[in-house]
């Protein structure tokens, strides 16, 4: 019933929505609130509506639609008594609605997925094809921008690096540099292409890692990173503090 409530939820919010939309701006009229309750009625309205837009764009991405007029109709027939389906019917009604939802979002996601396998896979041959660029057996990718000399982690040793992390089309979803403060972490408890790619530096390096998406989130993802991405990373390795350090 919890997803039935919010189809409900969501019909009467944009039939009110698209009632505001069909006034001309030449017959708006400015409200006058008299009291408290009258504020708070507009407010809630409002919040209302702005909930019911943004959940109508997400559903147009995956080719959702309802027609607006009917919405509109139903709203205005359930206030009057006056509404041509039984409670039965529209509860029947919307639960076969949310699983349609349900469907459309899941095959969208599944075309998204399967783009962006495409794309990575591209981005990934053609990447390899770039002079200075290493291919590791794991699939990792890797150029050296600064190189040095000297002892190199291994992956129970804690690191301090700064980093810039973008997604192959070039948005940044996080860097150490911005926040003005080295990340420190022990080198086996992050991304599996993050524990091979640091190894592979001495103190002082700077490093570039295409990590392919099995190597990095896969399909899951992560907070602002979509399932499937291939991550680019800038590292520069800070200093190294081995595991019997650290252990002290």
């Amino acid at each position: 019933m919890k997803n039935v409530f919010k189809v409900s939820l969501l019909a009467a919010t944009v039939a009110l929505t698209v009632g505001c939309n069909e006034v001309k701006k030449e017959e708006a009229t400015t409200v006058s609130f008299e009291n408290t309750q009258d504020k708070a009625a507009y407010a809630i309205g409002a919040s209302f509506a702005s909930y019911v837009n943004t959940t109508l764009e997400k559903q147009a991405e995956f080719g959702m639609s309802l027609d607006k007029e009917i919405i509109l109709k139903g709203i205005t027939d359930k206030l009057r008594d006056q509404s041509q389906m039984t409670e039965e019917e529209m509860v029947e009604t919307l639960k076969a609605y949310d699983l349609e939802v349900k469907a459309a979002a899941e095959q969208k996601q599944i075309e998204m997925a399967e783009k962006s396998a495409e794309e990575a896979k591209t981005f990934l041959a053609e990447n390899a094809k770039v002079e200075g660029v290493t291919v590791t057996e794991s699939g990792l990718q890797y150029s050296v921008i600064t190189a040095a000399e000297g002892p190199k982690p291994s992956a129970e040793d804690t690191v301090s690096v700064h980093y810039v992390g973008t997604l192959v089309d070039g948005t940044e979803f996080d860097s150490s540099v911005k926040r003005g403060q080295p990340a420190k972490f022990p080198l086996n408890r992050v991304i599996p292409g993050w524990t091979e790619g640091v190894q592979l530096m001495s103190v002082g390096e700077k490093y570039k890692f295409v990590i392919p998406a099995d190597l990095a989130y896969g399909e899951q993802g992560a907070g602002s990173i979509p399932p499937g991405s291939t991550l680019i990373f800038e590292v520069e390795l800070l200093e190294i503090e081995p595991v019997a350090a650290a252990a002290e």
